[in-house]
């Protein structure tokens, strides 16, 4: 005669260590890219306090000298001289 079907559930073995601390690792990660996200959506009430130091940064730039245009290489600069009477 036949015999009767096996209906029992297949043999899984424990996850390792490994592999628990890989699957941890991946839900941490992707609440940390949650937050992330959120933070750049809703951003904080402290933009004022970060605008005026940004202001400040400004004006420090805007002291400072403007740099000379690069030259490419290859091409020498034109001396500047003044004009022989």
């Amino acid at each position: 005669m036949q015999e009767p079907l096996d209906l029992s559930p297949p043999d899984i073995p424990e996850p390792s260590l490994l592999e628990t601390l890989l699957r941890y690792g991946l839900f941490c990660g992707a609440i940390f890219q949650l937050v992330c996200i959120l933070a750049i959506i809703f951003p904080g009430s402290k933009t004022q306090d970060m605008d005026s130091d940004t202001q400040e940064v400004k004006s420090t730039i805007a002291i400072r000298k403007p740099k000379p245009p690069a030259v490419p290489p290859g091409k020498k600069q034109k001396k500047e001289t003044k004009k022989k009477r």
